[in-house]
């Protein structure tokens, strides 16, 4: 997902993202009560997509229908298990639900647009007495196919959950759909980083935080560098720092850098 789905800020998001390159375009939008999907909250779709492809792994029917528990969801996202992060979980689900998605991804014509919800509904479940027995949660028909394409799921590391910011996040994700399996890794111009990231901050404070990650070189398995070009805006680039690890395969270079594509 490294597209404008979700918004990078913990602050409550309203304003709706806009995003057209190529044939892709993408329109997400949030209500009032609960504001935009955060990227934080995408956490528990990583959790859904784990859960569906472990079912189908070991030869059971995945369903978009999941029984689960605050507790398991919490635990995987590496969250604490307070009663305010039962709280928190609470309300990203709602956000998740309230937030609406329109893209012309793995459409079969550009004409057509796919509308969905992150979740399409979620409920608390209880027994008779009243005892909480957990949560049910329904995922989208989109994000279910696109879980069982082997082709469009990557591996996250795990200390991804312990990133703090939204944009190091998000380019995390980037960097895995791009440069995952790359030995010499890709990159970006900052202009087309900041029109895909669906930032609100202007590109000035876009490009400080950008080169504030490089500095601290948050991102586990992969290094990052800008480079200045003379008439033309600066480049980020990435390369896994241990390409074996990845199980990428050696092979002779052949120029310094690869560029980014432009979807």
């Amino acid at each position: 997902m490294a597209y404008p789905f979700f918004s990078l800020a913990k602050s409550k998001r309203l304003a709706p993202i806009d995003f057209k390159a190529g044939s892709v375009k993408i329109r997400v939008e949030a209500v009032p009560e609960h504001g935009m999907a955060t990227i934080w909250d995408a956490d528990i779709l990583i959790w859904a997509a784990s859960q569906i492809v472990e079912a189908r792994d070991v030869g059971l029917q995945p369903s978009r229908l999941m029984a689960t528990t605050p507790y398991e969801i919490l635990n995987f996202i590496g969250r604490g298990v307070s009663l305010r992060d039962y709280d928190r979980l609470k309300a990203a689900l709602d956000r998740l639900q309230s937030t609406t998605v329109a893209t012309s991804i793995r459409q079969p014509t550009e004409r057509r647009m796919h509308r969905f919800s992150w979740i399409n509904e979620w409920k608390e479940r209880a027994d008779q007495r009243g005892r909480p027995l957990g949560l049910e949660l329904i995922v989208p028909d989109w994000f279910y196919s696109a879980v069982l394409d082997d082709a469009l799921v990557l591996s996250i590391d795990r200390n991804y959950f312990g990133l703090t910011g939204g944009l190091e996040r998000w380019l995390y994700r980037l960097v895995r759909k791009h440069g995952g399996k790359q030995e010499f890794g890709w990159s970006f111009d900052f202009p087309h980083l900041h029109a895909k990231s669906g930032s609100l901050s202007p590109l000035k404070h876009f490009a400080y935080d950008l080169r504030e990650i490089v500095r601290r070189q948050p991102l586990p398995g992969y290094q990052l560098t800008i480079e200045q070009c003379v008439g033309g805006p600066d480049i980020l680039s990435f390369a896994p720092t241990d390409p074996d690890a990845l199980g990428i395969p050696r092979r002779r270079r052949r120029s310094k850098t690869r560029p980014g594509d432009k979807l």
